[in-house]
């Protein structure tokens, strides 16, 4: 939508340094939104990393993704580094809980809302058809062997096959 606009702009940014700067000053416009709004730096960086991918097409490049991944995990750490390990003690239990159950919930909602609103069955082949209309799914049982036109090593009609 904006791009048509922007095309003699966005043809500067064919530079590394360029879009390393544009990213930069995007970060920077995170962060002052985020002191004036009030909420986390990082949600900020995310939401206007969002929107300027999205509204500007702009991409990053390997040395930004480098940046980025170094960038998480050195947020992850700080993150962990910031707990009080009496705090962690003495609350184990209900985070472990609360993990647990963070954890787990997805993964029985999804499974009760496939089984109960999709009706969704253990088995795949359960309320599967053929193409025919006649519930028949064909399996490997049913299909005879191949057998070459000319043999001597057994039936070359499917009728004088034994029927399973």
């Amino acid at each position: 939508m904006l791009e048509p606009m922007l095309r003699p702009w966005l043809g500067a940014f064919d530079n590394i340094y360029a879009i390393a700067a544009l990213w930069i000053g995007l970060a920077f416009l995170a962060s002052l939104i985020s002191i004036r709004v009030g909420l986390s730096v990082a949600l900020v960086e995310i939401v206007v990393g969002v929107a300027a991918g999205n509204l500007f097409q702009l991409s990053t490049n390997t040395w930004v993704d480098f940046l980025a991944s170094s960038g998480s995990v050195l947020l992850t750490f700080l993150a962990g580094a910031e707990i009080d390990p009496g705090s962690l003690r003495r609350f184990a239990l209900p985070s472990l809980v609360i993990g647990g159950v963070g954890f787990v919930a997805p993964f029985v909602g999804a499974w009760a809302f496939a089984w109960y609103a999709l009706h969704w069955q253990w088995h795949a082949r359960a309320h599967q058809t053929s193409r025919h209309g006649d519930g028949a799914i064909p399996t490997m049982e049913a299909c005879p062997p191949a057998a070459p036109a000319s043999s001597s090593f057994g039936p070359t009609s499917s009728q004088s096959l034994p029927r399973r």
